[in-house]
């Protein structure tokens, strides 16, 4: 074994452990901003609108970006059902449930890994194979996960937007 993929395998829980730390504050109790909550539930959809219109030659591709798009979506309402809402003065907070936004970003993180290590090992190899951009990104797996996380995000966002109007009109403060 080759001293750089020895450290290759050394670094990798470190790495899994760095990007779990940063997103554990984007699941801690926070202020409901309302441009925050427009860009995802515009951004999110038509980046899975962009995603599916690219894969439409490949009906297998497509097909996983559809089924990581359901699940996440699944997640996301489920999500918001164990969401904690208060309000607070004139101020809006919400607490998310971090279990499922957790997962998702870390299944996302673990194929964007995944591809590092595959192009890694392929160059390490006698005989390297060719793996090209639409290769990676047309991978079931990498369908997946990223309709996985913009499904889960958009529902999310979108529900915290139908939490916010629903929300009477708070007193002015004298």
């Amino acid at each position: 074994m080759q001293l750089t993929t020895l450290a290759l395998l050394i670094l990798i829980p470190l790495l899994i452990w760095r990007v779990y730390l940063r997103l554990r504050p984007f699941f801690a109790r926070q202020e409901s901003l309302m441009w925050k909550h427009w860009t995802g539930a515009v951004l999110f959809p038509l980046l899975l609108l962009a995603a599916a219109i690219s894969l439409l030659a490949d009906v297998l591709a497509l097909s996983s970006l559809g089924a990581g798009a359901l699940g996440g979506a699944w997640l996301g309402f489920f999500t918001l059902k164990k969401t904690r809402f208060e309000t607070i003065g004139r101020r809006y907070y919400f607490k998310p449930y971090e279990r499922f936004g957790i997962l998702v970003c870390m299944l996302f993180a673990a194929r964007v890994l995944q591809i590092g290590v595959e192009l890694y090992m392929n160059r390490q190899s006698e005989l390297p194979q060719l793996i090209t951009r639409e290769m990676v990104l047309r991978h079931p797996l990498s369908c997946v996960a990223f309709g996985l996380l913009a499904g889960y995000l958009a529902t999310f966002s979108i529900g915290m937007l139908r939490w916010r109007r629903a929300q009477p009109p708070l007193p002015e403060l004298e």
